[in-house]
C-alpha cells in the first residue's frame, strides 16, 4: 500500500466497482478518510452503509447496480472540496459534459476496473480500479484523493488480497 507525503493530511477515499464485495482490505485502506467516493458496481446497499460508518458517502449507479434500492441511485454527482469540483460517473464513454465549461477540474471514473490516473489536457482522469471481486488479472485496488492547493494529487492503492 502506497501513501502520500504526510503533510496533505487525510485523503478521500475513492472505490469502484464492488460488485457485493468490501473487502476487510478496502475498508482499512478508507480509515481515516475524510469522505469516500464510490463510483458504481456497487451490488448491495449494505456496502454504502458500512462505508458511511467510516466518513460520509458519495455514491453513483453503476451499469449493474439494478437490485433492490440500487437503480434509485443518481447516474452522476459532484465532489466538491473548498470551491473546487470533479465529476462522478460510472462509465467515461458516456460523459456528455464538456467538463471544462462546466468549471470542472478532472472526472472520477470506474467501470473498466483498470486504475487510472492521469492529467489529460489539465483535467484530471481517476479510475481507482476495483476492490471487488479480481477480474482477470487485474490488481485489486483503490485510491486516496487529495485536494491541494492548485488542484488534485491522487494515489493508487493496491490492495494485499490473494485471489
Amino acid at each position: 500500500m502506497s501513501s502520500a507525503a504526510p503533510d496533505l493530511g487525510p485523503p478521500i477515499g475513492v472505490i469502484s466497482d464492488t460488485h457485493g464485495l468490501l473487502r476487510d482490505e478496502a475498508l482499512a485502506a478508507l480509515e481515516g478518510c475524510t469522505q469516500i467516493v464510490h463510483v458504481g458496481d456497487v451490488g448491495d446497499l449494505s456496502i454504502i452503509a458500512r462505508l458511511e460508518e467510516i466518513a460520509p458517502v458519495i455514491v453513483v449507479r453503476g451499469n449493474v447496480d439494478t437490485g433492490p434500492g440500487l437503480g434509485d441511485l443518481p447516474e452522476t454527482a459532484v465532489l466538491e472540496v473548498d470551491g473546487r469540483c470533479l465529476y462522478v460517473i460510472h462509465i467515461i464513454t458516456e460523459l456528455d459534459l464538456d467538463l471544462r465549461a462546466a468549471g470542472m477540474d478532472g472526472v472520477i471514473f470506474g467501470h473498466s476496473h483498470r486504475p487510472a490516473n492521469e492529467v489529460i489536457d489539465g483535467l484530471l482522469h481517476l479510475n481507482p480500479g476495483s476492490a471487488g471481486p479480481r477480474r482477470f488479472d487485474l490488481p485489486v485496488t483503490l485510491a486516496h484523493l487529495w485536494r491541494t492547493g492548485d488542484g488534485w494529487h491522487a494515489e493508487r492503492i493496491d490492495l494485499p488480497v490473494r485471489d
